[in-house]
């Protein structure tokens, strides 16, 4: 079993440490998710604004956008495909706890693909300073295996997750395995096996519809099977996919409503297992790090247009 030297327990004192800005930002923050006016709805996305969408534009000049979009949190990204974690540390937790706060926007999510689930040991205590609960990442390992060496593969993963999950425990958060194409968890199989396998509720799934069949009946019944294992679902279908070069119109079918997959059956499992995880509108542009439109407005009024559309579907 993979194991972590000195795994740092939960520091009230280091904890303490942070600015009263940070504090300020958090408990502010807690407030502004539950005044979602979506809330008292009998079913509503719990918005997440991705930081990559829009490339590497300035955090202070994405923040103003997610109340826009019908979010109330931000998820930051690292290079290559945002650089906005990179701008946390350049600019101090403090200062980036001062513009959480200015803009009354949650930290809601940190994706770390890079660092993957066996190196957040610094992320984690992180993400707890600024109250946010969600760390995204994949799950390197074998790749191709099916049935009984599938199974295998990912309960010897679940092990080895085992102490970092003690110390996501301990500090609140939870690490969800985003499906990922070529990764050890990367199909319906494998993701059976993670949820029932996982040793706790602080290890779970990050559903992406764009790297699984784009059958909106095995979609909607996977959505079922794993019920409450999913914390973070990706509004993002495959469309002409996002690997090389393409009229911006073809590279846009990745987003809800504009690709020819139907997300009726998705949304509908979604309702029925009373979904109350983060839900994220997305896509990736070619190459990775620009913006999914040319203007911070023009990426905010697509976001909404798959809003828009996904709001039809709920009603």
């Amino acid at each position: 079993m993979a194991e972590i030297e000195d795994l740092p327990p939960l520091d009230r004192r280091h904890f303490g440490g942070i600015s009263a800005a940070a504090i300020a930002a958090v408990l502010s923050n807690k407030y502004v998710a539950q005044a979602n006016p979506l809330a008292s709805d009998p079913f509503a996305f719990n918005y997440i604004l991705a930081s990559c969408m829009y490339g590497y534009a300035e955090v202070g000049t994405i923040l103003p956008e997610v109340s826009k979009t019908g979010a109330t949190a931000i998820d930051i990204w690292p290079r290559v495909h945002g650089n906005q974690r990179e701008q946390l540390t350049e600019m101090g937790e403090e200062a980036f706890a001062q513009l959480l706060q200015q803009h009354g926007v949650q930290l809601g999510c940190l994706t770390q693909y890079k660092l993957g689930p066996f190196g957040l040991r610094d992320e984690i205590p992180l993400a707890a300073r600024f109250g946010c609960q969600t760390i995204v990442t994949g799950a390197r390992g074998p790749k191709g295996l099916r049935g009984s060496e599938l199974k295998a593969a990912v309960a010897d993963f679940v092990e080895q997750m085992k102490p970092h999950l003690e110390l996501a425990e301990a500090h609140g958060v939870t690490i969800a395995i985003e499906n990922h194409g070529n990764n050890l968890i990367d199909s319906p199989d494998s993701l059976h096996y993670l949820v029932e396998l996982r040793p706790s509720s602080h290890l779970a799934v990050a559903f992406a519809p764009y790297h699984l069949p784009q059958d909106e009946a095995l979609l909607a019944k996977l959505i079922s099977d794993l019920g409450a294992g999913i914390v973070m679902f990706y509004a993002w279908q495959h469309g002409n996919g996002c690997m090389q070069a393409q009229p911006k119109e073809q590279e846009l079918l990745q987003m809800p409503g504009r690709g020819p997959l139907d997300f009726a059956p998705l949304v509908e499992a979604l309702q029925a297992i009373d979904y109350q995880g983060w839900t994220e509108i997305f896509m990736h542009p070619y190459p990775r790090g620009l913006p999914i439109m040319e203007s911070t407005e023009q990426v905010t009024a697509e976001i909404n247009r798959s809003r828009k559309y996904l709001a039809g579907v709920i009603s």
